[in-house]
């Protein structure tokens, strides 16, 4: 069987190393023109973890990657509101929780893929199904006919929308920074921290290597173009009525460490799957960064598919199975990171106070005990 994937980022370079190793012919098709080795800090879950050591990155991914033991979230002033203890799922699941660099991920599975499996300047614009092939048209005039097509395309995906044309981003109703700068004992080396306020929501986490990442997010109207190309200082003064580590974080980093992006993600889908494409990562269930489960998920995705080919002879059976396991728990993923979301940028003081107020007598076993389906995963 031959597999072309679309898309060469998280989502779309795991499930290449995932079918190689079961020896399917794959080639991966990425429209950018070389690999960049930019973005932000992320977090890989114990659950993502667990997937990742099924198809033998796992090690190299943990070696690159910072544990985190604790999340702690604060009100404006820095006062403690409530944690979460993510020691306990290195008990329950035997993984831990960790960060990494976006770069170092993606340069994982870069290394474990065979040569000349991936293929640069192939912007895709259409699909053409027939007689259980997929053809796929690019940019630049050529085409690739495969068995199985994987659109691992992103959140702005051709190939969904072509699927299912009513399937656009939805916006958040909030703006993102996000930047990695040296840590110089400001942030706990095994702590991650959310602040919350009328005006916006900071967090920070510590990474490998002495760098700490962070993400600045407020309430605005989408592509607002005042909030474009901003200045590390200017950034730091929308944020600048948190504690004071907060605006000194921003101030230290460089901007070309920055990157800014309004925060989106699609209603979920009913399906997956359209006859011989599959959808994955992004492309099928693009969700809010609350959670911490974009890449996450994106992994799931190629390790359950890799397992429905190990289980099943018949294509068809495979992909009922991957539809079958991805559907309903990514919906439930988006569904509620935006209500994470939302209640974490709530902008009416009364609402907020609130808030602050009950959270404290939440306990800490009921916070993971509503985020236990993401860790009791079950990938076969």
């Amino acid at each position: 069987m031959k597999i072309a994937i679309i898309g060469g980022g998280i989502g779309g370079l795991c499930a290449a190393v995932t079918l190689q190793k079961q020896g399917f012919a794959v080639q991966v098709f990425e429209a950018n023109p070389t690999f960049q080795p930019v973005g932000a800090g992320i977090g890989i879950g114990s659950n993502a973890l667990q997937a990742l050591m099924e198809i033998g990155v796992g090690e190299n991914v943990f070696a690159n990657g910072h544990v985190l033991h604790t999340q702690i979230f604060q009100d404006e002033c820095g006062k403690f509101l409530n944690t979460i203890d993510f020691t306990v799922l290195k008990k329950l699941y035997g993984q831990e929780n960790i960060t990494i660099h976006r770069a170092d991920l993606h340069r994982t599975f870069l290394e474990a893929l065979k040569p000349n499996t991936l293929h640069f300047n192939k912007k895709c614009l259409s699909i053409v199904q027939k007689d259980h092939q997929v053809t796929v048209h690019f940019e630049d005039g050529t085409t690739q006919t495969s068995d199985l097509l994987i659109a691992a395309d992103g959140i702005h995906s051709p190939i969904r929308q072509q699927l299912v044309p009513g399937s656009v981003p939805r916006y958040a109703g909030y703006t993102c920074w996000r930047g990695i700068t040296e840590n110089k004992g400001r942030v706990d080396e095994y702590t991650s921290t959310e602040l919350w306020s009328t005006k916006g929501r900071f967090g920070m986490a510590p990474m490998k290597g002495g760098l700490v990442y962070w993400f600045a997010c407020m309430n605005t109207t989408a592509r607002n173009p005042q909030l474009q190309d901003l200045t590390s200082k200017e950034i730091g003064g929308i944020f600048k009525h948190f504690p004071e580590v907060v605006s000194n974080l921003i101030f230290t980093t460089p901007v070309e460490n920055i990157l800014h992006h309004d925060i989106s993600d699609i209603k979920p889908l009913r399906q997956f799957v359209f006859g011989r494409v599959v959808l994955l990562g992004d492309a099928a269930h693009a969700t809010t960064p609350n959670m911490g489960q974009g890449a996450g998920q994106a992994i799931e995705d190629a390790i359950v598919l890799g397992n429905g080919f190990k289980q099943f002879e018949h294509v068809d059976k495979v992909l009922a199975f991957y539809e079958d396991k991805r559907v309903a728990r990514t919906a439930k993923v988006i569904r509620l990171s935006r209500q994470i979301g939302a209640t974490a940028q709530i902008q009416s003081r009364p609402v907020t106070r609130i808030r602050d107020f009950l959270f404290p007598f939440i306990p800490s076993k009921v916070l993971m005990g509503r985020l236990k389906f993401l860790f009791d995963v079950k990938l076969k």
